[in-house]
């Protein structure tokens, strides 16, 4: 059977989401292999979302390749209707800390906060904070002088560092730790004189920060075609780095291609992708080929979301839909299938994951089963004047998205 990839058009996020009701008798888990393992069952937590555990460090990152054997979910539940669950899924730690960042701000300083761009790529996200009273801009200029202003986590140019001083804007620097790494890679090999080969999308946030480095020094290639064309001044010279959102996979041959060409090519000191999106497209390489529709929870202008439903469709999923919302599903859809895979872009929330579980579940789906092939426990420290300035208020930061203040 040939592979459909569709991606419906968008919606504006509702106004609010549906908690899940009265599925937790069916949440049950399942194994993959002797790596990936089995979560304990998972169950609704007191706001209604489902509770899962996660935990590994950013050097236990996959190296995109999935963990554990195949899992034949409809054979072993006798042709019952499931819904197969990717684990690691949803917020990474960087968008974890970027969101918080808004929020905390807000808290602290009342609104208007302003943000350059949307904070992350996710329509849901940016609405929510909307309500609260983030003002999202283009470009600088639409804000106020001297105003209160997030950097988005997927960073800035130096030249827009230097026309928010112009503009003497209080900024917040919530761009992910790990973009704020490929920054430095691309000033250091700049300065020892390296041509820099940057992989990824043109036009992306996190792309033009990072050529705004050093672009002198730096060529952006965004495919195979143009690795094979791509011309440098020195080919004993070079080294790439690449954008964290992209496919391990597509970002993999793209390097292949380099360096049939230019055998002298230097590898980043480290991995650019990021732990989270090569722990969530490795999952997906466990999910997709046993299910016989995947649905994708994510924003079209989510990189890493739309990679990931094309690693879904690349693994095997004989049908693959990308979604920002339950809303958008179409049962007919999944009216012939018996196991749905789902699994969401790193700049989603779980309530949206949840929702669309419910909604697979009013379909038929009796079985809910989480498959876990990494798991994560990283968090990001907020931007140090954001933490000081909290500090010096008395508010004090538990967990992400939860404050307490001190009496």
């Amino acid at each position: 059977m040939s592979t459909t990839f569709v991606f419906p058009d968008s919606h504006h996020g509702r106004e609010d989401i549906r908690k899940r009701e009265n599925i937790h008798k069916d949440v049950q888990t399942a194994g993959v292999g002797s790596d990936a393992s089995a979560t304990p069952s998972r169950r609704l937590d007191a706001q209604g979302g489902l509770s899962h555990g996660g935990a590994s460090s950013a050097d236990d990152a996959s190296d995109g390749e999935p963990h554990g054997t195949a899992l034949h979910g409809t054979e072993l539940h006798g042709g019952e209707k499931q819904i197969l669950i990717a684990a690691p899924r949803g917020y990474c730690a960087g968008v974890s800390r970027a969101v918080n960042a808004v929020e905390l701000a807000l808290t602290l300083y009342g609104a208007p906060v302003y943000v350059r761009k949307e904070i992350v790529h996710n329509k849901y996200v940016v609405q929510k904070l909307q309500e609260k009273g983030a003002v999202f801009v283009h470009e600088l200029d639409e804000i106020p002088e001297g105003a209160r202003t997030v950097f988005s986590a997927h960073g800035v140019s130096p030249a827009v560092r230097k026309a928010a001083e112009a503009r003497h804007l209080q900024t917040i620097d919530a761009t992910c730790p790990l973009v704020t790494k490929v920054h430095k890679q691309a000033v250091r090999y700049a300065d020892e004189g390296d041509e820099i080969l940057l992989i990824g999308h043109e036009g992306h946030e996190e792309v033009e920060g990072t050529f705004g480095e050093a672009p002198q020094a730096m060529t952006i290639v965004g495919s195979v075609d143009e690795a094979r064309t791509v011309q440098v001044r020195d080919p004993e010279k070079v080294v790439w780095i690449s954008q964290t959102t992209l496919s391990v996979d597509d970002t993999q041959q793209i390097v292949r291609v380099l360096r049939s060409r230019f055998p002298h090519l230097k590898d980043p000191i480290s991995t650019d992708i990021c732990y989270a999106t090569q722990n969530r497209q490795s999952a997906v390489k466990v999910v997709a080929p046993q299910s016989d529709v995947m649905i994708v929870v994510g924003s079209a202008n989510s990189s890493n979301s739309v990679r990931l439903a094309e690693v879904a469709r690349d693994a095997g999923a004989r049908a693959v839909f990308r979604v920002d919302s339950a809303q958008e599903i179409n049962p007919e859809w999944v009216a012939d299938a018996l196991t749905v895979g789902v699994t969401s872009g790193a700049s989603v929330p779980e309530t949206l994951v949840d929702d669309v579980v419910s909604t697979l579940v009013a379909y038929g789906f009796s079985a809910v089963r989480e498959v876990t092939t990494e798991r994560e426990d990283i968090q990001f420290s907020l931007p140090k004047n954001l933490r000081a300035d909290l500090k010096a208020a008395g508010i004090a930061v538990d967990r992400p998205h939860k404050v307490r203040v001190r009496e």
